[in-house]
């Protein structure tokens, strides 16, 4: 999972962290998740799409391919 689709949505809808922090109640450990491409929930992922007016597609992006890293094999598709 990419979330450059979350960080362009925030340039686009002229938002900060901060505000993100601050205004809506998101929590500093949720963006730092989100910056070291670590999990999040879908509860989390549907609070930022309410709060930045977006679809899911506008905060996370699929992979198709994984490289190996921390136990995870390189997917392939048939």
């Amino acid at each position: 999972i990419s979330y450059k689709p979350f960080y362009e949505t925030l340039f686009r809808r002229n938002f900060t962290e901060y505000q993100l922090i601050h205004n809506h109640g998101v929590s500093a450990n949720t963006l730092h998740r989100i910056k070291k491409g670590e999990a999040i929930t879908t509860k989390t992922i549907d609070t930022l799409c309410d709060i930045l007016n977006c679809e899911v597609q506008d905060i996370i992006l699929h992979n198709e391919e994984r490289q190996q890293n921390g136990g995870r094999e390189k997917r392939e598709t048939q």
